[in-house]
């Protein structure tokens, strides 16, 4: 069914997801998941899961392999649910779409006059 989704260029339950998103930003500004609170407990678990390796490795005079773990677990992407994902998507697309008008705007106005006939 995704690939079909795909080949088709559109899918109306990814429309329902945007649709749902974009009211919410309008409404509120902000989104709110109650899937975030399960999504950082899995990430403080996996962070915690990096630095015992980071341990044993310095347990075992590995420091600088130990020293690029944590550095990993330091610089992991940042925790976000499939809607903040989708609305930061939707916040970028909009602010691109502004910025592409307003410079198609200031080359129009930036052009020079032209001779009429």
């Amino acid at each position: 069914m995704f690939f079909r989704t795909q080949r088709r260029a559109h899918s109306y339950s990814l429309r329902e997801k945007l649709d749902d998103v974009g009211r919410e930003l309008s409404a509120t500004q902000t989104i709110t998941d109650p899937a975030r609170a399960k999504l950082l407990e899995t990430r403080k678990a996996v962070v915690d899961g990096w630095n015992a390796v980071a341990a044993k490795l310095d347990a075992q005079d590995e420091i600088v392999l130990g020293g690029y773990v944590r550095y990993f677990a330091l610089h992991l992407p940042p925790v976000l649910t499939d809607r903040e994902r989708l609305a930061q998507q939707l916040i970028q697309h909009i602010e691109a779409e502004r910025s592409t008008r307003s410079r198609g705007d200031e080359r129009v106005r930036d052009r020079p006059l032209e001779p009429t006939r």
